[in-house]
């Protein structure tokens, strides 16, 4: 009997070889999709153990320079407790900076406990509600100074670290990103209401007890001086920057912080067309009320005056003026330019003292 005739199917080998070469190169495909995907999950893991890493660093940096503080007032049956916070310390001799509204009210002072168990005695030196700061001096000399930052550096979307003491032996951390600059913030001192400029705005959530406290770059820099929550994850800070650093200064030197006053009350409006075009300015303070007896009725301002140039500085808004109202502005003829009816009038104010 004759064996069979294996006839062969044209094409057949080709499509084994076809096969065979599709099955390789998925089976590369996976591998090569297995490595990316490990890739990834490494440089994740990387990238977090590089965010976790600055922020324990800075937070174990700051701890030695983040005081709890037990707010005590005096009565005539002796001190008790009216509050708690945090603090900051700023000089190896025992001057520390917190929140103004954390040490509120007279005769006030306190203990600040630190990481280290030590419990120190303090008082308040002079506290400004109008920055929320006040300046405390603690009863040691071998404190760890904090390092200052400077705000005015700080970009949207940068790191930062807020770090109290609301407990005294353990530290309070959380870390977030500056979601917003430039933000401001009502203070009030008696019947003066003032904004508090350029806060800081961070998601880096505020526990209680952090008023007070610092908020500190990624390099450890102190930056803000914690002093709110402006909502659910949202904290605000007080700026450390030349503004902040002469309201030290003048706490430390004087106990207090001086103000020029002008007696008026006024907000942003619009430049009519023509000055618009002729100042290259968009925008000045119109004045809404002028108080009787104060500087601004001396020197012949009105209502709906429009403020554009004060002291030889553009004026575009509030801010404007209140950063031009410092101490060394009282009783000294300042030229104040506004508008009335459209035409420039230029008069000559001199501001007094600002009093609470």
């Amino acid at each position: 009997m004759s064996s069979p005739t294996t006839t062969a199917v044209p094409g057949a080998g080709l499509d084994e070889e076809r096969a065979s070469s599709e099955g390789s190169r998925a089976q590369a495909d996976a591998e090569a999709f297995g490595a990316d995907a490990r890739d990834a999950e490494a440089r994740d893991a990387e990238a977090l153990d590089a965010y976790s890493l600055t922020v324990a660093g800075v937070a174990e940096r700051l701890a030695p320079s983040v005081a709890n503080l037990r707010v005590l007032r005096s009565t005539r049956r002796g001190r008790i407790p009216a509050g708690a916070g945090s603090a900051v310390v700023l000089t190896r001799d025992g001057f520390l900076i917190t929140s103004a509204h954390v040490v509120a009210g007279r005769q006030r002072g306190g203990r600040a406990t630190f990481v280290d168990g030590r419990e120190i005695g303090f008082r308040v030196v002079g506290a400004d509600p109008l920055s929320d700061l006040a300046l405390l001096r603690a009863e040691a000399d071998d404190l760890s100074p904090a390092t200052l930052g400077d705000a005015a550096r700080l970009r949207v979307g940068q790191l930062v670290v807020a770090i109290g003491n609301p407990h005294g032996f353990a530290g309070s951390v959380t870390a977030g990103v500056v979601s917003a600059l430039g933000r401001s913030l009502p203070a009030r001192s008696g019947s003066t209401l003032r904004m508090i400029d350029n806060v800081i705005q961070t998601d880096a959530a505020l526990n209680p007890g952090n008023s007070g406290g610092a908020l500190v770059d990624s390099f450890g820099r102190l930056v803000g001086v914690n002093t709110a929550v402006a909502g659910v994850g949202l904290g605000l800070a007080v700026p450390i920057n030349d503004a902040t650093r002469k309201v030290i200064g003048a706490l430390m030197t004087h106990g207090r912080v001086t103000r020029a006053y002008l007696g008026v009350a006024g907000g942003p409006r619009p430049l009519p067309a023509r000055a618009r075009r002729d100042r290259g300015q968009d925008t000045g303070v119109e004045v809404i009320e002028v108080v009787p007896g104060s500087p601004a009725e001396l020197a012949g301002l009105r209502v709906e005056d429009l403020i554009v140039e004060l002291a030889g500085e553009r004026v575009a808004g509030v801010e404007d003026i209140q950063r031009l109202m410092v101490g060394e502005k009282i009783g000294v003829s300042l030229d104040l330019l506004v508008l009335r009816g459209g035409a420039e009038l230029r008069l000559n104010l001199v501001p007094r003292e600002l009093t609470a």
